[in-house]
């Protein structure tokens, strides 16, 4: 009765041994690929299959403390060990897990804080852009305002040059028909200046027609 009770509870070490090896491989494989929530299942059933072989053991423990031979005692050490060896690969795989989702939250918080600095920068952009364009339109209405003040001023100089220049006009009208005399003496110096005019016209052409004879005659 003893021999078999101990040997159900050895088969029993060992089952659970096998399963939590095939656990531990599984959980590794998932530690590295990207996480999609199923290795807190995997955690879950390995700490259950860790509890239960911890179980078998006191249970083999109790067989032992209560007179078992050597043998039974260096099975019983060397599942202890294996258990022992299984939990510190699960604590260092569960670990490793943590970190990888650690590095992979700041990732994504990294990401985050770029996307939102990449928008702000862009808004700062366009509220730069906006303010040139305001300064631009500003220099360009200034420019607009110079250019109409110097148009004004200058039509209000024509307007006055126009206004001296008919005053002029009226007064000499006024003065030549006060003095007919006047106008007689000016029509007679246009005639002479045009007598004159055509007088030398004529005596240059004359020299130039006797310059081309000469030079023909050479």
């Amino acid at each position: 009765m003893e021999a078999a009770s101990w040997d159900a509870l050895r088969k029993q070490a060992r089952r659970l041994e096998v399963q939590l090896d095939d656990q531990m491989s599984a959980y590794c494989k998932l530690i590295s690929m990207k996480s999609d929530g199923s290795e807190n299942d995997t955690e879950s059933d390995i700490e259950i299959s860790l509890k239960q072989l911890q179980q078998v053991n006191s249970q083999m423990q109790t067989w032992v403390s209560l007179g078992g031979s050597e043998v039974l005692s260096h099975t019983l050490t060397r599942h202890m060990e294996i258990l022992q060896d299984l939990t510190q690969e699960f604590y260092r795989l569960r670990s490793s897990l943590r970190a990888k989702q650690q590095h992979a939250s700041l990732l994504d918080l990294r990401d985050f804080d770029r996307a939102r600095f990449d928008v702000e920068e862009a808004a700062d952009s366009c509220d730069q852009a906006l303010l040139k364009e305001q300064a631009a339109i500003g220099r360009n209405t200034g420019q607009m305002d110079t250019v109409i003040s110097q148009a004004q001023a200058t039509l209000g100089t024509l307007m006055s040059q126009r206004s001296t220049f008919g005053g002029i006009t009226t007064k000499i009208s006024n003065v030549s028909s006060r003095l007919p005399t006047i106008n007689h003496i000016l029509s007679s110096i246009k005639r002479k200046k045009s007598m004159d005019t055509i007088i030398l016209s004529l005596v240059a052409s004359v020299c130039a027609f006797l310059i081309f004879i000469y030079w023909m005659s050479k």
